[in-house]
């Protein structure tokens, strides 16, 4: 079986999610996905007609982040007629998933170059043609009855009371994201990896991260509202159905202690990123210097109820795949769509704090549903790098009780 080298990761800064007030806000999306796929390009002087294929990402594929948004970025980044794409969603996880594509495509020897990524606009998610079920089941009372899914904040604030974490706690994770990412940005961690945004007129949009807030401190924290307490007793069509009575639906005795807010939260953001795979035959023949292999992947499901518990799962399928022990990794990257989330991983697996997320994470820099997958992978590369250590684990939770899970290891 073939290898697949990581050649190389870039990514863009993360723009604030909001309609005006983001620096990438006004930018296309297919745009933004270009700005990356043409990076890649620049950097590594490869020949677009010899990508197999490209694996692209976008959750909501809905008004213009529609139509194969990673064909229609690829063709506006230059690449050759030749370079076919996809455009899939995993939800949050979709960002891995692409690089897990890509990379069996390469090992089974079907292609020998891809480009794997994604795209999130979810400054574009408040617009006309963005708004959808607030149900995942999309109305279907029968999938309803038996696989209830709620909102994931109201899923995060369960699984809170269900483990017994508590407000502390969140909130002390959602600190040390912060000044986890201030350190990481101001030391220049981010910097082999980012790509900065220009406008179609050549105008710089965005060359820094504009979503972390290093001012912010515990009291901070600790004086915000919970922000899914009302949000779960909201009623969402004429029978009264809610998200807190979706929960009980499943779990009729608990009585959830809403802990959540904007602070221990993921941000909303937009963004982009992308990554050069290659075959290990194809790269030595075209003189490529790989930066990590690909060593295991995995997919796990798990409560579509409860959404956000398959990393732990996920986590020990990929390394029974790699023939691997939690001793084995060096670092985590996992995504902190909500500080529950990277708490109850740290605290199922017993992993040492200092390990995972070393340069902060969703809560302090954001988000992009469709990229975060990517971005945490060349977040991963850079770190093991920087670090000289050798084997690192990403993984994340995504919506309908879902991770994917991968294994690299830095050459």
């Amino acid at each position: 079986m073939n290898e697949a080298w990581i050649i190389d990761a870039c990514r863009t800064p993360r723009g604030i999610g909001k309609p005006g007030k983001g620096a990438l806000s006004d930018i296309h999306p297919q745009h933004l996905g270009a700005t990356v796929l043409k990076a890649l390009t620049e950097r590594n002087d490869f020949d677009t007609a010899e990508v197999g294929d490209i694996v692209w990402g976008t959750s909501s594929q809905r008004g213009v982040q529609g139509g194969d948004l990673g064909r229609m970025a690829a063709l506006d980044a230059g690449y050759d007629v030749k370079s076919s794409a996809m455009t899939l969603d995993r939800f949050c996880g979709t960002g891995i998933t692409t690089v897990n594509i890509a990379a069996a495509n390469i090992m089974s020897g079907m292609e020998d170059m891809c480009v794997a990524g994604g795209t999130e606009m979810m400054s574009l998610y408040g617009s006309e043609g963005f708004k959808g079920s607030p149900f995942l089941d999309n109305g279907n009372t029968r999938l309803r009855a038996e696989h209830p899914q709620p909102h994931q904040g109201v899923c995060a604030d369960a699984i809170a009371t269900l483990e017994g974490i508590d407000r502390e706690a969140v909130d002390d994770l959602a600190y040390v994201s912060q000044q986890r990412a201030k350190n990481a940005i101001e030391n220049g961690h981010f910097d082999k990896a980012l790509v900065p945004v220009h406008r179609e007129d050549g105008s710089l949009a965005l060359d820094k991260e504009e979503f972390p807030r290093p001012q912010t401190t515990r009291d901070d924290l600790r004086a915000l509202d919970p922000s899914f307490a009302k949000l779960a007793d909201f009623p969402l069509d004429e029978e009264g159905t809610t998200f807190r009575k979706l929960v009980n639906q499943a779990y009729p005795d608990l009585e959830i202690n809403h802990v959540h807010h904007a602070g221990n939260s993921s941000g909303v953001v937009d963004g982009a990123a992308a990554l050069l795979l290659a075959s290990d035959e194809y790269a030595k023949a075209h003189g490529m210097k790989p930066r990590a292999r690909v060593v295991a992947m995995a997919n796990m499901g798990d409560s579509p109820t409860l959404m956000l518990n398959a990393p732990v799962p996920a986590a020990k399928k990929v390394l029974d795949k790699a023939g691997m022990t939690l001793a084995d990794i060096d670092l985590f990257e996992v995504n902190e769509a909500f500080s529950v989330v990277t708490e109850k991983f740290i605290r199922d697996l017993d992993i040492d704090r200092d390990l995972i997320n070393v340069n902060g994470g969703a809560m302090a820099l954001g988000h992009p549903i469709g990229a975060t997958g990517a971005i945490l992978i060349g977040t991963m590369v850079d770190e093991l790098e920087r670090q000289d250590k050798q084997f690192g684990l990403v993984t994340m939770c995504a919506a309908g009780g879902m991770a994917p899970a991968i294994i690299i290891e830095r050459m």
